[in-house]
């Protein structure tokens, strides 16, 4: 102890250092209260621990550690300098407090890190818990593993560093623990929420089983990324902003966004035999398959009546309780997944589940509960009261203590609006009857019920039903209500609560009573936050009960205190006075002052309405009246009122005032709800008077506020029991009421009481007969516009589906005529029986379809009349069977009986009352029965609809498809069918417009269609009218012979909302509207008034999310897209629709009206109120646009001058607000737009292009380009003129990005309309490529492609005339130097176009240049000509003569001495760079394979300037190093640079031109060339051929001349390296794009064997220079991988025949020396080539047949042929040399058969041809001898027949068997083009913005030569012009005359003298 006292007095520091352990734990537990108690985080305090912290968390003794943990996490909580103990704390932590064993232990050392991390310490904390994953100890990982995700969980990824996280991560899943396994597979799934994708390349090398897994868990990820749900000190801020953001979101029930999956068709076929198998094996099965089906979380709805019955049923009664629990969870999941779809069948389920409580076992019990509460959510607890109450006095405890517990659960979700008295008052004593039970547990679940009960809606509410439980079980009840003080507190908002002895009191102030007593549900608003309007409006106003006490208060505040004193009095008169007082104060009463339930509660203070003296009854009668007015009088005070009012309205003298209060109450509260607690407590009561005055103050109620709400199925009820009564005068006041009730729900009312006495019901007869017809459903019309429509869908019906038996269907289809009407029979009695059904009939529409076919005459009457019975029975439920039996019913129109067509008319018009007309007229069923050439059924017809189409307001489209019928009518050989047609004409107009019904007959015959026509034309001046909308309600039924009253009026308008007051006369009764006139003419003023407070009103409504709604249903297919030629009538109802929720009402109404000049009115509504409602008009954008699209179809133009207008405000406004049109905006309104530019009117086209160019400030002008394009597709001439001026426009104002979606494309599109037959469309075409030439200048020609010779003379003569008129202007920027554009200022300005630089005499030559493929860029001038045209169009005359012109032009074509190219970094002379020239080559080939382009660029610059200077071989001895570097650079480029978006195309292209130009130069130079060794080939021909088929390089511009250009390196590669290694390296090459096939294999495969074929073609030039022991080696490698056999399997025989043909070769060009060669062949039987040859050798020496090399074409004959075979063949190879595609074969084709046939005769096949074709074969025949000699190629054409491919013979097959795949490869089809591309610059011209100078002299050679030859041509061409003409000059290179250029160079002299 001494030591303990010793410690005891030391201070905490020293304590927690102390040796003995006591005294740290007791240290530590004084620090921790110390570090909770130190109010400033700043404090000096903590300084005292810093060194110490570490000590608390590595204590050794656990219990002290426990709590040193503790302190130590306070500590870092609330010191500021808690930082710096971040690393030696957490440290700590990872190594002695994750081993501990305790759970709790390693729970503090997590919390600890995750509170270093909150105060900014998250690297420090994260290197450590990284560093303790190295621990050998394998808990420690665990520990460090689950603290990293909790604090990635709780903090995300911008915290939490990922990246070391998910470099050590591969390692934890090697671990031999499988702890550490499965906490680093979590740690990646929680990784994975976080980054997603990312994280998968680096798990791919883990065990592929725990990869599996992971994918498994990753897919079961939530598609939403995570949120940060634990915050940085710093990030408070972002905490409460994401708080928001949750809640918010928190909003959206994801039910609503799954997709509805439909389950009933599932249902296995045999489910409900199975469901009632006597095995529960099979039961069980059943069940099984429905739970399989439910667990779906969103069920479609449907008809779940026999499942639900099914499964009740096996919930009450089978025995298995396994069984019993599936089926409880079947309907739990069907009521969650139906939700309140489910709510149908609730009642029939609970009852059966309540009663099963009985069972005890625990899992039934359960899912019992389940049930229950699921079925709860479906419904309300009003509707589940009375079967819970049935089951609250049943003797099983079990049962009474599950329906009260399941009372608390229901009373949990409902709130105080949903838990009225009404239904909480016999609940709560049923639950007081349950507190008394013996069973302890049935009394603690009731004290449950109620405790909840007090909860939810107060005290106050609850305590009056408590008045018999005495004290000591009230205060058992106290604990169990739990917080309701708090709750109940915050629910009353007037007061507070004060406890006493488990009694509460509520106290209010009197600034709560002036706030106001009462709230409305649960959205109660502040005071003052509701007008009075919107408070007076509501009908379910209610609020929480008041205890007497606070009512007195709250009546003191606002009543004299004299008045409240004598309300009580024993003298009479006071009583009377303190009544008058109290009336005054009342009606000087403020409304919002009133407390309504306080001064009800003093009016029913004792005496109350009990009073004895009538007077002051008659005051207290009128008082309550008044506070109903004028007060916000809720049910709650309705409530205390009725009871004594009821039994006050029988009273002589005081029933008239009782009725005047009942009638206020039913305006404040709902007439339908008040009048249900006033007939329940009425027929309650036993009086008979007050029940009789009860029902006739109903009867008068009604008639004051309609009948919209009462519940029919409780009066119906009442009614039967009043006319069960003794009493006469009750009887009579119920016949009275269903008199009234009669003239809102007509014939069906009389349907429930057709069991009632024959004399009773005679007189209820004659009540009904009293209602006159035109007065029947005026007042009680539904929305739907017919009369009891809305009553039918209340009224109870019984589903028959059960009694349609299949017994009872096969006797109707029997074939004895007899049992079919027995089977009739039965179906009438059973549908006679229910009186009202559901739509479900089961197979009975299908049998009584055939019936109505019957050919037993009386058969079909029956049938038709048991259809008049459905209608009257189902109701608005026929809808669903009109197409299944409505139809039908109109074929038997078409019976020769007249009788039969009566009775299917009658049945019609029944059926048609019921459903509406909508549904016949959609579909085509109804044009397939006009389709029947009946003339009963045509007349029949065709009356009816001539008699219901007039009285629609709208009709479907689909009426359409009966016009073409209609007219087949009117010329019908029946003279009654055609009146009939004719009659039904007009209204058939009257929907479909005259134009569509003329437009029609354009399908009719000539003859016919005038006649037609006709008609229509009689038609149209007598076509109705289509039928008003429906008036607003202002009549009044009037009572008795009395007009109606001004307030009965009042109350009318209050309470019927429009859309359920809407007043429908019958269309047979003519009378009623004169009637109604009459009424209505009595308030004209109230209804105009009425109406300007409409307009008065906002025009559009910003509904939330609305357009983004709209823009995902049509992208779902949801909604038709808004794309039409012209607009359907679905389109516009669609629109109607969809403008419905943010439209003003009036304001829709005008839009869409008929008449134009209500369009105008609408449209400068819209105008007025743009500004005020720019945020609303935005956010209906949409929808206003596209109801301009349809006036653009409207032919008015006054409405389309007054859209106009609206339109260029409404983009000047949207231009203000800084908004940009959406896609779906754009797609939706811009196409029809560009309609109205080829208006013929000039107004309009110039307002629609003043609004196009404000539409390109709030939409993308690039986007608005392609619109552009397909207007100038339309087939108006001047739509295409102003949109190809508009392009103009775009591409002067926004330069060529623009052009969208490629350039090219586009200007060809443009260019194709300068040849229009319309002047204007030509000149704007012009124009428009003018503007594209001011901006890229000479490129215009190659975008624009090839034009006809009279188009682009026009072109160049309108580029001409641009630059004259613009000469003197001065000479703008260029292209690239161009700054962003700006847009022209005024919409409507005309297109100014911009002055041309360049003189249009250039043109030709620049366009010859763009022919060759030369890439042409107005910022870089060409050498010669460029100079040229500069001192042309100098106009100055100040510059002096250049001295170009000194020269004579013959010095023109002697070389020129050029300078040297300056390069930015490269020395001219390249040795001075280093002294050791093979190490700076050595240098620069490392930088040719830089992943920098620029890099590379320069380095291959260095190397083409050593190439092209005559010190091309000092890269001896570096040919390979060079290549291998370039290959490099190459596969860079295939595979990084052309997936690079970042990079611009164009450096890619030079960057390839450099490479290539540079292999052009190397392979020229033969030493050079031949340097190449094998392998280097051949990796180097896989990667140019590669190249050749990337795709990706057509789509870049100038993509193809990179190709041509590889096509010819291809060729410079087969002629000049060594050609063995050449063969070689294709050998191998072929052998492994067969044997590993890679994308695009086949034409890699094919592209090398036609090289192989170029190879054996050079064979007899170069046998002696070829090494074939290296080449049979090859050929031997490749028959062992490739044997005979498996060769033949190929998909193709090309690569067998290819190798035949070049072992045939050699053995007929060395012949048998052939098998001297195979030296290096080890083991020659490894292959079948030795045997090959001599089998060939052996087969040419026998045959003696040489095949002649170079006979592309496989051309075999003999030597003696005769004359007739060589006419056909010449004549072949003629028409191919004068076919376009063909000319270049047919050439070589003839030179090779001259070859062979010297002395052949071609004079013949000349000697009819023009003198240009014989020369253009004999200049042909010249190039292709000049290049077979080994001459230099000049020209495109001399490439061209270098490069065709021969195909070879071996002897004994034919020319068939050798022909290669016709499919034309890239390289024949680029190298077989038609033009050569130009002489290749040096690249240092790539590199400098000068003008390139390297190898001009040759340039400048070449293109003089190509002058002197087109000058030939041309005159060739004029004098003696061919056929052929047009394609001789596309095949021969065009350039300038060289005349031309004389006259331009002596005009240039003259000028400067």
């Amino acid at each position: 102890m001494g030591d303990d006292s010793e410690w005891m007095k030391l201070p905490v520091d020293q304590k927690c250092e102390h040796k003995v352990w006591k005294a740290r734990l007791s240290g530590y537990e004084e620090a921790l209260k110390l570090f909770q108690m130190i109010p400033d985080e700043k404090s000096p305090e903590w300084g005292k621990y810093l060194g110490l912290i570490k000590k608390f968390v590595t204590d050794s003794n656990a219990v002290a550690q426990l709590k040193g943990l503790e302190a130590a996490l306070a500590f870092v909580e609330n010191a500021h300098v808690a930082g710096k103990t971040t690393g030696e704390v957490v440290s700590g932590v990872v190594t002695k407090v994750f081993n501990q064993p305790k759970a709790r232990a390693k729970e503090l050392g997590a919390e600890i890190c995750l509170m270093y991390i909150e105060i900014e310490k998250a690297e420090v904390v994260q290197d450590e818990l990284l560093k303790g994953l190295d621990n050998k100890n394998p808990k420690i990982v665990v520990a460090c593993l689950e603290t990293l995700r909790k604090a990635l969980s709780e903090f995300g990824s911008k915290v939490v560093t990922l990246k070391p996280v998910v470099k050590i991560l591969p390692k934890q899943f090697e671990s031999r623990e499988k702890a550490v396994r499965e906490e680093a597979k979590l740690l990646a799934v929680e990784i994975f929420k976080w980054i997603r994708d990312s994280l998968r390349p680096p798990l791919q090398n883990i065990n592929s089983v725990q990869l599996k897994e992971l994918e498994e868990e990753w897919v079961k990820l939530p598609p939403s990324p995570p949120r940060q749900s634990r915050f940085l000190r710093s990030q408070q801020g972002l905490k409460a902003k994401l708080q928001q953001q949750q809640e918010a979101a928190a909003a959206v029930d994801p039910y609503e966004l799954m997709e509805a999956a439909e389950i009933l068709s599932k249902l296995p076929k045999d489910f409900y035999e199975k469901i009632e198998a006597k095995k529960w094996q099979e039961r069980k099965e059943a069940l099984e398959a429905v739970e399989t089906l439910t667990k779906n979380p969103k069920l479609e709805n449907g008809d779940y009546g026999d499942l639900v019955r099914a499964l009740k049923k096996v919930v009450g009664k089978d025995t298995n309780v396994m069984l019993v629990s599936l089926a409880a969870k079947c309907l739990a999941a069907l009521a969650a997944g139906l939700r309140k779809k489910f709510g149908t069948y609730a009642g029939q389920v609970a009852p059966t589940i309540l009663e099963k409580f009985k069972e005890k076992k625990p899992q039934v019990v359960q899912a019992l509960q389940e049930a229950m509460d699921a079925i709860f959510l479906t419904t309300t607890l009003q509707n589940l009261s009375e079967d819970v109450l049935a089951v609250m006095d049943n003797k099983n405890p079990s049962i009474k203590q599950q329906a009260s517990l399941f009372l608390a659960r229901s009373f949990r979700l409902c709130t105080q609006a949903t838990l009225p008295k009404s239904v909480l008052k016999p609940l709560c004593a049923a639950l007081i009857k349950q507190v008394n039970d013996s069973a302890p547990e049935v009394r603690d679940a009731a004290f449950e019920a109620l405790g909840t009960a007090m909860k939810v809606v107060g005290e106050k509410a609850v305590n009056p039903f408590l008045a018999d439980l005495d004290k000591l079980k009230l205060d058992k009840e106290g604990p169990r209500r739990g917080g309701q003080q708090g709750a109940r507190a915050s629910a009353d908002g007037a007061g507070t609560a004060e406890t006493s002895g488990g009694r509460s009191r509520s106290v209010f102030s009197p600034q709560a009573a002036a706030g106001g007593p009462a709230k409305k549900g649960k959205a109660a608003p502040a005071a003052g936050g509701k007008s009075k309007k919107s408070a007076a409006e509501s009908k379910d106003f209610t609020e929480t009960e008041l205890a007497v006490e606070a009512c007195e208060e709250l009546a003191a505040a606002v009543l004299p205190a004299s008045c409240l004193q004598q309300l009580d009095s024993a003298n009479w008169k006071e009583r009377l006075a303190s009544m008058e007082e109290f009336q005054r104060a009342v009606e000087t009463m403020d409304r919002a002052a009133m407390p309504c339930q306080a001064l009800v509660r003093m009016l029913t203070k004792k005496p109350g309405l009990k009073e004895t003296n009538f007077q002051v009854m008659q005051i207290k009668l009128h008082v309550v009246a008044l506070v109903a007015q004028r007060g916000n009088f809720s049910r709650t005070s309705a409530l205390l009122a009725l009871d004594g009012l009821v039994d006050k309205v029988g009273d002589v003298k005081c029933g008239g005032n009782a009725k005047e209060a009942l009638t206020a109450i039913g305006q404040a509260c709902s007439l339908p709800w008040t009048a249900e607690q006033v007939v329940s407590t009425a027929f309650a009561q036993k009086n008979p008077k007050n029940q009789a005055e009860a029902l006739n103050w109903l009867s008068t109620a009604i008639k004051e506020f309609g009948f919209s709400g009462i519940n029919v199925k409780a009066f119906i009820s009442n009614v039967k029991t009043a006319l069960g009564a003794t009493n006469p005068a009750i009887r009579t006041a119920a016949v009275t009421l269903l008199g009234v009730m009669f003239l809102y729900m007509g014939a069906p009312l009389r349907v429930f009481f057709e069991d009632e006495k024959p004399a009773l019901l005679s007189q209820i007869d004659a009540e009904f007969e009293k209602v006159p017809p035109a007065r029947l459903y005026s007042e009680g019309a539904s929305r739907t516009g017919r009369g009891g429509q809305d009553i039918m869908d209340l009224l109870p019906r019984t589903d028959i589906s059960d009694k349609i038996s299949s017994d009872l269907v096969s006797k109707i289809s029997d074939k004895n005529w007899k049992i079919r009407k027995e089977g009739l029979d039965e179906v009438a009695a059973i549908i006679s029986e229910a009186k009202f059904i559901t739509p479900s009939i089961g197979e009975l529409s299908l049998a009584l379809k055939g019936r109505l076919g019957d050919s037993n005459k009386i058969l079909v009457q029956q049938t038709l009349s048991i259809l008049q019975q459905l209608s009257t029975s189902m109701g608005p439920g026929l809808k669903q069977h009109v197409k299944a039996l409505g139809i039908p019913v109109i074929t038997v129109l078409g019976d020769s009986k007249p009788n039969v067509r009566a009775a299917a008319l009658a049945t019609l018009q029944m059926w048609v009352e019921q459903t509406g007309m909508k549904e016949w007229l959609e579909g085509e069923d109804l044009s397939e029965e006009m389709k029947r050439e009946n003339p009963f059924l045509r007349q029949e017809l065709l009356g009816w609809l001539a008699e219901k189409l007039p009285t629609l307001r709208a009709a479907p489209a689909d009426l359409a498809l009966c016009v073409p019928q209609l007219y087949a009518c009117l010329e019908d050989r029946n003279g009654d069918v055609r009146k009939k047609a004719q009659d039904a004409l007009p209204t058939f107009m009257m929907h479909l417009g005259y134009d569509k019904m003329n437009k029609a007959t354009g399908k009719l015959k000539p003859a016919s269609k005038d006649q037609v026509v006709a008609m229509l034309e009689k038609a149209r001046a007598v076509m109705p009218a289509k039928p008003a909308a429906p008036a607003k309600p202002t009549v009044v039924v009037e009572t008795g012979s009395t007009a109606t009253q001004p307030a009965a009026a009042e109350r009318w308008t209050v309470t019927t909302p429009p859309e359920t007051a809407a007043l429908t006369i019958s269309s047979s009764s003519s009378s009623s509207s004169s009637s109604s006139q009459g009424a209505a003419a009595k308030k004209p003023a109230a209804k105009g008034q009425k109406e300007d407070e409409d307009k008065s009103g906002p025009i559009f409504t910003l509904v939330p999310n609305a357009k983004e709604q709209r823009i995902k249903e049509e992208k779902q297919l949801k909604i038709l897209k808004w794309n039409f030629i012209t607009p359907r009538d679905e389109y516009v109802e669609q629109l109607k629709t969809q403008m419905s929720s943010c439209f003003a009402k009036w304001l829709q109404d005008e839009l869409f009206h008929f008449d134009f000049q209500r369009h105008v009115k609408a449209i400068g509504v819209m105008m007025e109120r743009l500004e005020s409602e720019s945020e609303a008009t935005i956010g209906c954008l949409d929808l206003i646009l596209k109801w301009f699209t349809l006036r653009f179809f409207d032919t008015n133009t006054t409405v389309l001058m007054k859209v106009l207008e609206y339109l260029k405000l409404l983009f000047a406004m949207l231009n203000r607000e800084n908004y940009h049109l959406t896609e779906y905006e754009a797609s939706s309104f811009v196409p029809y737009l560009i309609l109205k530019v080829g208006e013929s009117k000039d107004v309009v086209r110039k307002d629609v292009r003043a609004i196009l160019a404000m539409l390109c400030k709030v939409y993308p002008a690039s986007k608005v380009f392609p619109f552009l394009m397909e207007g100038t597709k339309s087939k108006n001439s001047k739509q295409r003129a102003e949109c190809l001026e508009e392009l103009g426009c775009l591409i002067e104002g926004y330069g060529m990005n623009v052009c969208q979606p490629m350039p090219a494309k586009s200007l060809k599109e443009i260019a194709v309309h300068i040849g229009d037959r319309d002047t204007s469309v030509r000149n704007a075409a012009l124009n428009t490529v003018v503007a594209v030439y001011n901006v890229c200048g000479d490129q215009v020609y190659k975008l624009i492609g090839n034009l006809s010779e009279k188009d682009m003379s026009m072109l160049e003569e309108r580029i001409k005339r641009s630059a004259k008129k613009t000469q003197a202007a001065p000479p703008k920027q260029s292209a690239a130097d161009r700054p962003q554009r700006e847009q022209p200022s005024n919409p409507n300005a005309t297109f100014l176009r911009k002055p041309a630089q360049e003189d249009p005499n250039k043109l030709n030559h620049a366009r010859q240049n763009a022919q060759h493929g030369e890439p042409a860029h107005p910022s870089i001038p060409k050498e010669f000509q460029l100079d040229l045209d500069m001192i042309e169009m100098d106009q100055s005359g100040v510059c002096e003569l250049p001295d170009l012109v000194q020269h004579k032009l013959d010095e023109l074509l002697e070389p020129i001495t050029i300078p040297e190219p300056k390069m930015r970094s490269v020395s001219p002379h390249f040795d001075d760079l280093h002294n050791n020239t093979a190490s700076t080559i050595n240098f620069v080939i490392s930088q040719v394979a830089s992943g920098d382009i620029n890099t590379s660029i320069q380095a291959l610059a260095q190397i083409d300037e050593v190439l092209r200077q005559d010190k091309a071989e000092v890269m001896s001895g570096h040919i390979d190093q060079f290549l291998i570097a370039t290959l490099m650079q190459l596969r860079l480029i295939y595979s990084t640079h052309m997936a690079d978006e970042r990079l611009d195309k164009k450096d890619i292209i030079t960057l390839y031109s450099c490479i290539i130009g540079n292999m052009l130069s190397l392979f020229s130079m033969d030493s050079l060339a031949k340097e190449a060794s094998m392998g280097v080939l051949k990796d180097l021909m896989h990667g140019v051929i590669m190249l050749m088929l990337d795709g990706r390089i057509e789509d870049i511009e100038d993509g193809q001349q990179v190709i041509r250009s590889v096509n010819l390196l291809v060729i410079r590669v087969l002629e000049n390296s060594d050609q063995t290694n050449v063969i070689s390296a294709l050998l191998v090459l072929l052998q492994d794009s067969l044997v590993t096939p890679v994308p695009g294999s086949p034409m890699l495969t094919e592209l090398v064997m036609k090289c192989l074929w170029r190879m054996i073609r050079y064979l007899p030039e170069n046998i002696n220079t070829i090494n074939l022991d290296r080449v049979l080696l090859d050929v031997h490698n490749f028959m062992k991988v490739f044997p005979k056999e498996k060769l033949k399997q190929l998909k193709s025989d090309v690569p067998h025949r290819t190798l035949k043909t070049l072992l045939h070769t050699l053995c007929r060009l060395t012949g048998a020396k052939i098998l001297d060669h195979l030296s290096m062949i080890e083991n020659r039987n490894e292959s079948e080539l030795e045997a090959h040859l001599r089998r060939s050798f052996k087969h040419s020496h026998l045959s003696g047949v040489k095949s002649e090399h170079g006979n592309d074409r496989g051309l075999r004959t003999d030597d003696r042929m005769s004359k007739a075979k060589v006419s056909d063949i010449l004549s072949e190879i003629f028409k191919k040399i004068g076919s376009k595609e063909n000319t270049k074969e047919g050439l070589t084709e003839l030179y090779e058969y001259k070859q062979k046939y010297s002395d052949v005769d071609l004079e013949p096949f000349l000697k009819n041809t023009s003198q240009f074709f014989q020369s253009y074969v004999e200049r042909g025949l010249r190039i292709i001898e000049s290049e077979r000699e080994g001459k230099p190629l000049r020209s495109m054409a001399e490439l061209q027949t270098s490069i065709d491919c021969p195909r070879f013979e071996s002897p004994g097959q034919t020319a068939a068997e050798m022909t290669p795949p016709s499919r034309p490869s890239p390289l024949q089809s680029v190298s077989g083009g038609e033009e050569e591309p130009p002489q290749r610059a040096a690249i240092s011209s790539l590199l400098s913005p000068k003008p390139p100078v390297a190898s001009s002299t040759d340039m400048l050679h070449s293109k003089l030569s190509q002058l002197k030859e087109s000058r030939e041509l041309y005159q060739q061409e004029h004098s003696a012009p061919s056929p052929t003409h047009g394609h001789a000059r596309s095949a021969s290179p065009a350039a300038a005359n060289l005349d031309d250029l004389k006259k331009r160079l002596e005009r240039i002299k003259s000028k400067r003298q």
